[in-house]
């Protein structure tokens, strides 16, 4: 990497909770178009993917807050948080009791930034930086926050989804009405009114769903 991760982690976000989870606490752009905004080259000479880790996106929040308000849900349960990001929803499922949590996320920096979060929250975390999509796994539950805003991913999660589930697996969505939502795959759960930040969104509050994947 070209850039430290750790170090501008800490120099360009803050410790704060997100909106909808106060509990939780972790490192997050404060202003978002100071990070989310930078254009792909300026992007690219620092080595930093596009930053999903630094903010609490309206699915992840609501779905974070639905494990600590349903504990039930997770408790000494093995969780995969798929698509991580700040390990938000992981931290969750760590702090309603689950056995064991493993995040996952492709991005290099997510490792370090959910580490961080995780840290910061006095829990534990595995985390995979693996390709899971299609891939047998070893988790009672998957919980997948904001996984539908591209056509062509979306296309790849809904039969793996849909397998994961008809194996017996618990499969969770938590999704404020992105494009690729697969709602006639999905069976309600709850529903949530998220603050959100307009830089990133195109509203400040998102009606954001909890979803169970229904098996194939």
């Amino acid at each position: 990497m070209k850039t430290d991760p750790e170090a501008f982690i800490r120099a360009n976000t803050s410790l704060m909770p997100p909106p909808h989870v106060p509990e939780i606490s972790l490192n997050l752009a404060s202003e978002a178009h100071e990070l989310w905004l930078k254009t792909e080259e300026e992007l690219e000479a620092i080595g930093l993917p596009p930053p999903f880790w630094a903010f609490a996106w309206a699915g992840g929040q609501g779905l974070a807050r639905y494990i600590l308000d349903h504990p039930d849900m997770v408790r000494g349960k093995r969780v995969l948080d798929f698509a991580s990001g700040s390990g938000l929803v992981g931290i969750a499922a760590v702090m309603a009791g689950a056995r064991e949590v493993l995040a996952a996320d492709i991005d290099p920096w997510a490792k370090t930034a959910i580490r961080l979060n995780a840290e910061a929250n006095h829990v534990a975390l595995g985390f995979t930086g693996a390709d899971l999509v299609g891939a047998s796994v070893e988790a009672d539950i998957v919980l997948a926050g904001d996984v539908f805003y591209d056509r062509s991913f979306a296309a790849a999660l809904v039969p793996w989804f849909a397998r994961l589930a008809a194996e017996g697996r618990l499969v969770l969505v938590g999704d404020p009405g992105r494009s690729y939502l697969p709602r006639d795959r999905l069976e309600f759960c709850a529903v949530y009114q998220v603050a959100v930040t307009r830089a990133l969104e195109d509203s400040d509050v998102k009606k954001t769903t909890v979803w169970r994947f229904a098996p194939g």
